[in-house]
């Protein structure tokens, strides 16, 4: 009777199961569908999805499509660390070495004065009756929706803990590991990352397969177990006594023989030096399944050399300067990302399609900068508040972040230099020895201008030999109707604004978590995936990039993402209201008097004239964030002021600069590099002695 019952629950289960999972494909075919159906409808499509091949209207569950460098432009030795790591079950190093967390912290130093006065003109007028009454009708218009937000959010939690709950405990945690383990206490930067390479991420739906079948079991299992029960009532007698007789036996033991989760247990690992036995903390493995990667994991599975530089500018704010070093090469170039962007954008092409691997073949100490932004948010005061910590905009990107990062590239390159070449004089020889050029992109390029104008006007070296920018920010009123709404939105809704929204990201793990796991589904549902991506370029003016492939990139991950923050957007509607490139407007003249000396903010436009290096402008023919047009605006203003500046077209849209591989941008971007020489060091030495000769004649 046993074996009867046992096999009708099991060929239940087993319908049971195929039903449902069979029902939710065919939903989700049904979504993929009514996407390729709209899909169809929509005008422009076929723009906006050219170069991006792979939209089919049949979905299906293979992984993304990844690179070509992931797939076969890896060496067999490479393929066979990626395979190792995989089966491995070696936690991440942290961002840096040990040397770096060895020193203490600087104290937190006095905010700047463009910092500090970055929100006088909010201080110095109190906010208005009328304003504090929209901002608490919009808390409550928005009520509605958190409640809606949160409960899928609360339903979720509450199944993960009573998963984790059910995990079996007993024999096994106690069990020795056969394979040694690295591990350490992890902080909160401290994430699993996968190194692999290939994508093995699961989508919503796959995770909704899952967790359909793990209910299934558990509902079959109960029934399994009470049907056993009920045919076998001396067995279940012996149960029940049982758990009377354990529970007995556990009162008088206590809580000393449990081992939680988190608890420190007691390892040994053959082949140590040391026999004694050593406590690493334990804790249950992420079951995510998301791409946390980082720039050090890419660039160190492709087997190139990495190294983290902690950097903290003057207003306390902690930035990651990282690097692919050459320590004795006497050229160096520095990478600077864009808007919503971070230093992998540098190498998310892998070997064969991204500046920052070009770079380093032919010779070149890299740099790879990152703005601050993070919503980390690491600061050097680690009791700063949320409204606090976003208050600045691309002045401070400008005139903090970039000769932050800069003149610790330039202690760098100066001591490693001098170890090896000791002969050098710096003051003497009035020039650097190395060459530093800069490749920004976008946001990076506004900053790189404003950097170089400003140092100038300080009469303080910016170290800089050239400029290569693409499609740089700046000039911006060419642009489409969403760009101007939101402009007009920023200039006079921003006081009720700035008190709601201090920055723009997603704010929490779980909603970063779906989003990675949403592009997952993009791309396995393609026109579903074809249709995001349309719609995402309608809302940026038609802009054919990769955006669905963006929003897959490890960078957008549940542990971290850039943000925007609200002083920067404003900055950006300022520049395109005005139509000059502006630093940003205090709001008053009192304000802007403080900060700059004059009523009105700096025209970096009319201060082009202090720039003394070469500039290579790029545009691109598609892009419709930054259009052809605002970078032939740069090199119009250039031209005027004197500025030795080039200026090229291609056919890419705006986000092709740093996520697509396009050989010819890699090939210009590397000819435009090579025409900055260095000086041999016998030339120098020559120069030298000649500057030595020049000052004596001076003091005498």
């Amino acid at each position: 009777m046993q074996r009867i019952v046992d096999n009708a629950l099991a060929v239940t289960k087993e319908s049971v199961k195929t039903v449902t999972y069979e029902s939710l494909n065919n939903i989700a075919r049904c979504i993929n569908g009514v996407s390729a159906l709209l899909l169809t409808l929509l005008p422009g499509n076929a723009n906006i999805l050219e170069g991006l091949h792979g939209w089919e209207l049949r979905p299906t569950f293979r992984g993304p499509r990844l690179p070509r460098w992931m797939h076969n432009g890896v060496s067999s030795f490479n393929h066979f660390v990626h395979e190792l790591s995989v089966d491995s079950d070696t936690s991440s190093s942290d961002y840096s070495s040990g040397d770096d967390n060895d020193g203490a912290l600087p104290a937190s130093p006095s905010s700047s004065q463009s910092s500090r006065l970055s929100w006088a003109s909010a201080s110095a007028n109190p906010e208005t009756h009328w304003t504090e009454w929209i901002t608490f009708l919009l808390w409550w218009l928005i009520f509605p929706l958190r409640i809606l937000i949160w409960i899928p959010h609360y339903f979720l939690r509450l199944f993960s803990k009573r998963s984790a709950s059910r995990a079996p405990s007993s024999p096994r945690r106690n069990q020795r590991s056969p394979r040694p383990r690295v591990s350490k206490t992890m902080s909160s930067k401290d994430h699993d990352v996968p190194n692999r390479a290939t994508d093995r991420r699961r989508g919503v739906v796959e995770d909704l397969h899952l967790a359909i079948e793990i209910c299934i079991e558990a509902v079959f299992d109960f029934f399994h177990r009470a049907t056993h029960m009920i045919l076998s009532p001396s067995e279940a007698f012996a149960i029940v006594s049982s758990w009377f007789s354990s529970s007995r036996g556990r009162s008088r033991k206590g809580s000393d023989d449990d081992v939680s989760d988190d608890e420190n247990v007691q390892t040994a690992t053959l082949g140590d030096t040391d026999p004694s036995l050593s406590e690493r903390p334990t804790r249950l493995y992420n079951s995510m399944n998301t791409d946390t990667r980082t720039c050090q994991d890419v660039i160190t599975e492709l087997g190139y050399p990495y190294e983290a530089i902690r950097v903290v500018t003057s207003d306390g704010y902690v930035l990651l300067l990282e690097r692919i070093p050459r320590r004795d090469a006497r050229k160096a170039v520095y990478l600077q990302h864009g808007i919503l962007d971070s230093s992998m954008g540098w190498v998310s092409n892998g070997v064969v399609g991204s500046p920052a691997f070009a770079a380093y073949d032919q010779g070149y100490d890299v740099f790879l900068g990152n703005f601050r932004g993070l919503v980390s948010r690491d600061h050097v005061n680690k009791n700063i508040s949320s409204k606090e910590y976003w208050r600045y905009s691309i002045n401070e990107h400008g005139t903090e972040d970039i000769p932050a990062m800069i003149e610790k590239i330039h202690e760098i390159k100066t001591s490693e230099l001098k170890l090896s070449q000791p002969t050098i004089d710096e003051e003497i020889n009035q020039e650097e020895p190395y060459k530093l050029c800069a490749v920004c992109h976008s946001l990076g390029g506004a900053g790189i201008l404003m950097y170089v104008i400003t140092r100038k006007i300080k009469e303080k070296p910016h170290r800089l030999s050239r400029l290569i920018l693409l499609s740089p920010a700046g000039f911006h009123e060419d642009s489409n109707l969403g760009f101007t709404i939101v402009e007009y939105i920023f200039l006079f809704v921003s006081p009720v604004l700035a008190r709601i929204v201090p920055a723009f990201y997603i704010p929490t793990r779980f909603f970063r978590m779906l989003l990675n796991k949403l592009a997952r589904d993009f791309h396995n549902y393609p026109a579903l995936g074809g249709l995001v991506q349309t719609l995402m370029s309608y809302v940026v003016g038609g802009d054919s990039s990769n955006w669905v492939g963006v929003l897959g990139t490890p960078h957008y991950n549940m542990n971290d993402m850039p943000a925007v923050s609200f002083g920067v957007a404003k900055h950006l509607a300022q520049i395109k209201h005005t139509g000059k490139f502006k630093m940003f407007d205090y709001g008053s003249r009192t304000a802007n008097m403080e900060v700059y000396g004059s009523p009105e903010p700096l025209d970096l436009g009319e201060s082009y004239e202090f720039i003394d290096v070469p500039v290579d402008l790029v545009a691109g023919k598609k892009d419709k964030v930054i259009r052809p047009s605002m970078v032939r605006k740069h090199y119009k203003v250039m031209r005027e002021g004197g500025v030795d500046v080039s200026f090229n077209e291609f056919e890419y849209a705006h986000l092709d600069f740093t996520f697509s591989h396009r050989e010819e941008l890699l090939t210009y971007v590397m000819s435009r590099l090579l025409l900055v020489e260095v000086t041999p060091p016998s030339q120098q030495r020559q120069s030298s002695q000649k500057g030595m000769k020049l000052k004596k004649k001076k003091e005498a």
